[in-house]
């Protein structure tokens, strides 16, 4: 039997959850990393949400230390696999602290924040949280290929471009040319992407599709339409 299952059945979950309150930094990284580990099997996500892990997750991202931050939203990545954890985490509060690491954490922690947000961007009540958090500003920033991030931007930005107010942040946070520039250079998912959020923008927006044929976005649209790419499964996945 896989050591993760053991230590759940023994109860130890709740146990480690308190641990995410200690005022000694140690600890609490220690009690972070081990929740990540034990989350990994399937069994436990609702084990360790049902422990009541998701607001002391929180905490620990707004107060944490780096280490801390990072293993928290790698651990609300790891939980908002399942539906129902989607919507818990969204409502307890955790898409503003993300977005907050997604901004100013370290180079890990910003990968880890993002993949959170994809995930939660997912279920359709949390786009909007996600866009009111200031995220599009973030992901934005991140879209330049020496982050080695622009492929979990662009499948966040393509789930935000879903709703009025995604598409509004993403045009004024200058989200158009950058989307152009992925499907001009960017790996075949980035591109997929890219294209995926561009439809969204420009559907009945006159504007934005001034704005993206301006860009000169026709002619990698139409080697990407050729190619075939854009027909995969998977779309949307960073």
């Amino acid at each position: 039997m896989d050591n993760r299952i053991v230590i759940s059945n023994c109860g130890a979950i709740s146990l480690i959850v308190d641990l995410l309150q200690s005022t000694d930094t140690t600890i609490q990284e220690h009690s972070v990393t081990t929740l990540l580990n034990l989350s990994i099997n399937d069994n436990n996500k609702a084990a360790i949400a049902n422990a009541g892990a998701i607001e002391p997750l929180i905490h620990v991202l707004q107060i944490g230390s780096p280490e801390a931050k990072e293993n928290s939203a790698a651990t609300l990545f790891s939980l908002s696999v399942t539906e129902e954890n989607k919507i818990r985490i969204g409502r307890a509060g955790a898409i503003r602290p993300l977005v907050d690491l997604l901004g100013n954490g370290t180079p890990r922690g910003k990968k880890d924040a993002a993949t959170a947000l994809f995930n939660l961007s997912l279920f359709h009540e949390n786009k909007d949280r996600i866009v009111q958090a200031g995220a599009v500003k973030n992901l934005v920033d991140l879209m330049d290929l020496a982050a080695g991030m622009v492929d979990k931007v662009v499948a966040v930005l393509a789930n935000l471009a879903t709703i009025p107010e995604g598409k509004t942040a993403i045009g004024q946070q200058g989200g158009i040319p950058v989307l152009v520039e992925v499907i001009e250079s960017g790996s075949a998912r980035g591109k997929e992407n890219a294209a995926a959020a561009l439809l969204h923008l420009c559907s009945d927006n006159h504007r934005y599709l001034n704005m993206v044929l301006q860009e000169g976005a026709v002619p990698p649209l139409v080697a990407l339409s050729q190619s075939g790419k854009g027909q995969r499964k998977g779309l949307g996945s960073p």
